[in-house]
């Protein structure tokens, strides 16, 4: 059993999915064009640039690219000369047995490690070594396979903290008469703003639920919720459909898919072989902490190195 299955397996007893896990998808989850009023506009959820996120896959451009990546964990090497870089508005699976170093690039690009050697780069700025605040700050978000949620704050309460730039923050600001004001009123802009995710991912009935209480697959939803009010221009997702039953994986599927059409970008690590191949349009293989290919999900099902290597098989 995989770690991401031992803590799907250990955590304490969830709360009700029933109402909202086990129903059927909505018809504007097919045809979100055609039922406008009970679906959430994204542009609206992001106070951001709306033509960086226009889903136009004309003149790509590739926001995160990444060089001769390098970690070493004293003798050993976890990730080997890994390059790879990844196209705006793409959804790119990122692939490969347990050990193969996934998860370890994942860190290293998002800051959590600091690489032994190469570079990373975030719309054209060398981000190696930074902070994963100052990373998150640029629009480069990340979820983790073990979801990281504030389990003794409730739902909109982890939600309340994601949004960058509250002035709130500064202790002045929220005590001094002539800037209050201004502390409530993106407070009240932030709150709507939080809402309408919350809708959008279809949780907005826990908002009051201790996310400490919350099942794995409603914490896969809030941390995905939360990345999105960072603003992103990348979300890097490690395993978000790992533990989670069919029903959640499919409407974890469609959220993605949504955004991904107005144009965000989706790097993801996963297991789910099938998932990945109908899924992303393009696939990178890691084995041993290094690329072993990189292509589309057919060229990856064709090659024998891939076969050999990782899959042991047919497809």
């Amino acid at each position: 059993m995989s770690e991401t299955d031992e803590s799907a397996a250990n955590e304490s007893a969830p709360v009700e999915e029933a109402e909202t896990i086990d129903e059927e998808p909505s018809p504007a989850a097919d045809d979100a064009s055609t039922d406008e009023s009970t679906e959430a506009d994204l542009t609206e959820l992001v106070k951001d640039d709306p033509e960086a996120h226009t889903g136009d896959e004309t003149d790509r451009y590739a926001p995160l690219e990444v060089e001769g990546l390098r970690k070493e964990f004293g003798g050993i090497t976890a990730v080997d000369d890994v390059s790879f870089d990844v196209e705006e508005g793409t959804l790119t699976g990122l692939i490969g047995p347990n050990g193969a170093g996934k998860s370890t690039t994942f860190n290293l690009i998002t800051g959590m490690l600091d690489p032994t050697a190469g570079t990373v780069r975030f719309n054209g700025e060398d981000v190696t070594g930074l902070q994963p605040h100052e990373i998150a700050n640029r629009g480069l978000a990340r979820t983790f396979q073990i979801a990281r949620e504030l389990e003794e704050m409730t739902v909109l309460e982890n939600m309340m903290l994601a949004p960058k730039g509250q002035v709130g923050e500064s202790l002045w600001r929220s005590v001094m008469p002539v800037t209050r004001g201004a502390v409530r009123d993106q407070e009240t802009e932030q709150l709507e703003r939080v809402w309408e995710v919350l809708d959008f991912f279809e949780i907005d009935h826990l908002a009051d639920e201790y996310a400490g209480n919350l099942s794995g697959g409603q914490r896969k939803l809030l941390e995905m919720a939360r990345a999105l009010l960072t603003d992103p221009d990348v979300l890097l997702l490690d395993e978000p459909f790992a533990g989670v039953n069919p029903s959640l994986e499919k409407r974890l599927l469609e959220h993605i898919h949504e955004l991904r059409e107005r144009g965000y970008t989706f790097l993801i690590v996963e297991h789910d072989m099938d998932l990945i191949m109908n899924n992303c349009e393009r696939v990178i293989v890691m084995h041993q902490g290094r690329i072993l290919k990189d292509g589309t999900p057919a060229e990856i099902k064709e090659s024998e190195e891939v076969i050999e290597a990782y899959l042991g098989g047919e497809v």
